[in-house]
Formats: C-alpha cells, structure tokens, sequence
C-alpha cells in the first residue's frame, strides 16, 4: 500500500544514531540523504535496503501523538536483536521481545521508544 513513510524528529543527528542502530539487525540503513539545502527547510535520512529507501526521518518539530511503525522482521531472532539494538542504541523499554497472543497465536514482537517517544516495533508473524 505504502511506497514510503517518514515523519519528523526533535535531534536529527541523535535520532539518526538511534536508527542506524536498531534497524541494522533488520537489514536496513541509510540509502539516500537529502540536506536541508536540497529540501529549503530540513535534512532527512531514507532507510532501506536495496537502494530503495522507505522509511524516513526529518529534522522537524514533534507534536503531539507520537507515531507507531512496525518494521518486518524474517525470524524471531532477528526481533530479539532489534530489541537489544534498539536499547542499546538508547532506546526506551515498551514491550519487550515476545509472543502477543491478542494480536494472533504467531505474534511475535518487540517495542522500543525512540529519541521523541515514537513506538518503534519489530515483529515476525512466523510460528518458530
């Protein structure tokens, strides 16, 4: 459905540590930056893989709601290391590495805050 997504972050250079991090175990990094001169306001950081970036964080204000994404993970493992990734990377605790039956009897998720309280999830849905 999606092509890509982004929203904004309070401390780009802080926010982008973060991510390069914890989405590392999932296969993912930087492909693209654009400066603030390219875009006439703020830098951003397109992560993916393959060339093909489809999760993107801004130099922004961050108001309000926070956001949730939830990124694939290939096996359970690689949510664990996510999880650890994440924290590591100076993440906040908010839900840590397990089955969540009420979603279905596979479940299998993480959840981790990033710098601005964003819900930040890895998941495999794969009976393992």
């Amino acid at each position: 459905m999606f092509d890509h997504i982004g929203f904004p972050v309070r401390d780009f250079g802080r926010s982008r540590a973060f991510y390069d991090q914890a989405l590392a175990p999932l296969g993912y990094s930087v492909q693209m930056e654009v400066t603030a001169q390219e875009t006439g306001g703020s830098a951003h950081a397109g992560y993916g893989a393959d060339g093909h970036p489809k999760f993107w964080i801004g130099n922004g204000d961050v108001k309000g709601d926070r956001f949730h994404v939830a990124f694939a993970a290939d096996n359970r493992a690689t949510v664990d290391a996510f999880y650890k990734a994440a924290i590591s990377a100076g993440g906040t605790d908010n839900g840590p590495p397990g089955i969540r039956p009420h979603y279905h009897p596979n479940y299998y998720g993480a959840f981790v805050l990033d710098p601005d309280g964003h819900n930040i999830e890895a998941v495999c849905h794969l009976a393992e």
